[in-house]
């Protein structure tokens, strides 16, 4: 991503586990330079008092926001406005909402609908409406799964930590061979980065990582129902990857 596209990160403090807030934040500056850091929550509230040294650590403002009303989440209210204002400053040239909270569903929207590109980061109990409504939703347990590979070393390209891997159903292998089939050349090839791209654009959420997996090459490959080939660039210096399904 180049350093110029500049992501502003709006963290909803109420409903995000601040445990991982460092794999979180090097997560999303795959996506761009985020140059405007927000977290926002009553800092009255001794709960969120994990945040605190980890906010200094990762040079994110805290923004204090009383909750008024009891059962009423005065958060959403004041990420939702400073957003919009973000927006009109023309700042930026995209957001990541980090929330598992489904009240940002119109939000996500409203903004890509301005031309934003959209990040979400939640765990896996976000509802549905807010997923989709991001161009890529990343799901903090895959962050917490690698935090804790990268403390013990043992990060490889093989399906770990079973208990936090989703199972590879028959609905995500459909998913892969009709986004193959879509993009397939007359002999059935299909550019791995295409598919990857347009897999992303039929379901947010998808990252191979779900499922164990670093990258989407293995997981295609572990899957059995694809061929993939490898071949040279026009100038040699990298492998370009294709796929294909199997005929039957």
């Amino acid at each position: 991503m180049e350093n110029d596209f500049k992501l502003a990160v709006l963290i909803d403090g109420d409903n995000i586990p601040s445990a991982y807030v460092k794999e979180m934040m090097e997560e999303i500056a795959k996506y761009g330079n985020p140059t405007i850091k927000r977290i926002y929550g009553d800092w009255t509230k001794p709960f969120l008092s994990k945040w605190k040294n980890l906010l200094l650590e990762n040079a994110i403002t805290p923004i204090q926001q009383y909750g008024y009303t009891t059962g009423k989440n005065a958060t959403d209210s004041a990420m939702i406005i400073d957003a919009m204002d973000i927006l009109y400053s023309e700042k930026v040239n995209g957001f990541c909402l980090v929330s598992s909270d489904s009240d940002f569903t119109r939000l996500a929207t409203r903004l890509r609908e301005a031309g934003m590109k959209v990040y979400g980061i939640g765990e896996k109990k976000t509802p549905d409406p807010f997923i989709v409504a991001c161009d890529k939703f990343i799901y903090i347990e895959i962050l917490e799964s690698r935090g804790k590979e990268s403390e013990s070393s043992t990060a490889t390209d093989k399906p770990a930590r079973k208990s936090q891997v989703d199972k590879i159903t028959p609905k995500v292998v459909r998913l892969i061979a009709s986004t193959i089939s879509d993009l397939a050349d007359d002999d059935g090839w299909a550019f791995l980065g295409d598919v990857g791209s347009l897999l992303q654009k039929k379901q947010p959420n998808f990252d191979s990582r779900n499922y164990g997996f670093e990258k989407l090459t293995p997981l295609i490959d572990s899957i059995g129902k694809f061929e993939i080939d490898q071949r040279d660039s026009h100038r040699g210096k990298f492998k370009l990857i294709y796929v294909r399904n199997k005929k039957r």
